[in-house]
């Protein structure tokens, strides 16, 4: 099967999805990805210790029935199963998420005035709704709105939320009824609302097994990582000397890489990327001499003192993420260049990230820590600040011009899951072919 032209650039969940289209309809692309071995940012690597990590949380729990057989083919049908539940941790106190509809336990007077706050906002008929934090102030008052989502905004998106839009909010945040809060406040752990239930996990491997059967749909090209593209003559330079010619390009690439590469991008172009922001993460990956006993698959934590927004629990995914009888954590912390700038490596933030664990009651203490290890993602996820729609609207109206298909998380700058960064691959792909788009198989 021959690539006739097509080129892929970058090798994750995006990348492998036009891979599988293209291969379906005769195409074996060139798929060329920077690093030493595709993967992306789904990416899992051992740490020769039997602690088996991924590049941050993974989690499939996509309702799509085509996406689930593919990716279980993928696993040889080795995954999986089981039903999220996932917690908060706020001064010393543990609620079930989300927390808007879980405020049994909290401290009374906390409790009495989200709740006093909450009607008084759901009297106000038509609020004006400019940014995101005007939206948490409508949904749910101030009280609630300042102590939960404001500050994780803050440690997750490393901005305000003033100065975010809702375009990203979808089912995401949970807006409850009176009844459904103040049931929350009187009973334990009442209601299911949380937007997804059923997950699946790799058994081995870390999530990257959902991948790796598509490896062979394409050419894969590692260490090749673009220097610069001619759109005019369709060549493709390398930075390790070598070069290419493509007659179709589908890129998963950020928005913010790929277009200082195209020869003579208009300032303009260029100058709305530049103005894209995105998070980068620092993973503390900790490994315990013990099983972890803990409910959920990941918690996410307000505390400010607390450098971490969220920690996963490695085998509640999977027993096969860890040694026998032992346990494992990752923490991610949260930077941009825009907002936060990482200073220093990431391996200073592992003792920082072990305190804050020991405080939460998690690690119990250093004598329980046999594998600890940072990684720092320079792409993690992307900021809805008040600037990224104009910006992405320039941005994509030139790549449409010029013909570069663009798909993933980054390619669409958009607040996407792995399923869907893989069916848009796939959209981006029968783009390239000329095929309609079948839009049923690209809901997620």
């Amino acid at each position: 099967m021959e690539h006739k032209g097509y080129a892929i650039l970058g090798g994750g969940m995006a990348g492998f999805g036009a891979a599988n289209v293209l291969f379906a309809n005769g195409v074996k692309a060139k798929l060329y990805d920077k690093r030493p071995r595709p993967g992306g940012l789904t990416s899992s690597f051992g740490s020769g210790d039997g602690f088996v990590f991924d590049e941050g949380v993974h989690i499939s729990f996509t309702k799509n029935t085509r996406v689930k057989e593919l990716f279980a083919q993928s696993t040889g049908q080795h995954f999986q199963v089981g039903n999220v539940y996932c917690n908060n941790y706020w001064h010393g106190h543990w609620i079930k998420h989300p927390a808007q509809v879980n405020l049994h336990g909290l401290p009374t007077d906390l409790v009495v005035n989200c709740i006093k706050d909450f009607v008084e906002a759901r009297q106000i008929e038509a609020p004006k709704i400019s940014n995101y934090e005007d939206w948490l102030m409508a949904a749910y008052g101030k009280t609630f709105a300042d102590t939960f989502p404001m500050v994780y905004t803050r440690k997750y998106h490393t901005t305000d939320a003033a100065n975010m839009s809702t375009d990203w909010l979808g089912p995401r945040l949970y807006r409850p009824n009176l009844d459904e809060v103040l049931r929350g406040a009187l009973e334990h752990e009442p209601l299911d609302v949380f937007y997804v239930n059923e997950f699946r996990y790799p058994t081995e491997g870390g999530f990257e097994s959902f991948i790796k059967g598509f490896y062979d749909k394409a050419e894969v090209l590692c260490d090749h990582e673009i220097a610069s593209i001619d759109i005019t003559e369709k060549i493709l330079m390398f930075k390790n000397g070598t070069s290419d010619r493509f007659s179709k390009l589908i890129s998963s690439l950020p928005l913010t890489v790929i277009v200082p590469l195209i020869k003579d991008a208009p300032r303009e172009v260029r100058e709305a990327a530049a103005r894209l922001a995105c998070t980068q993460v620092v993973v503390v990956n900790i490994g315990l001499n013990r099983p972890i006993e803990t409910k959920p698959q990941w918690s996410y934590f307000y505390d400010e003192d607390i450098p971490f927004a969220r920690v996963s629990y490695r085998d509640n995914l999977s027993p096969m993420t860890v040694p026998k009888g032992c346990g494992a954590m990752q923490a991610e912390i949260y930077f941009s260049e825009k907002y936060r700038p990482l200073e220093g490596p990431a391996s200073d933030w592992i003792e920082p990230a072990i305190d804050a664990l020991i405080k939460a009651g998690l690690v119990t203490s250093r004598a329980e820590v046999i594998h600890q290890s940072a990684i720092m993602l320079p792409f993690g996820n992307i900021i809805f600040d008040l600037e990224r729609k104009a910006a992405v609207d320039i941005v994509h109206g030139y790549l449409d011009e010029v013909g570069i298909e663009y798909c993933g998380r980054f390619g669409q700058w958009g607040y996407i899951w792995t399923d869907a960064a893989f069916l848009s691959g796939e959209r981006a792909a029968r783009a390239a072919l000329g095929m309609n788009a079948d839009d049923e198989e690209e809901r997620a």
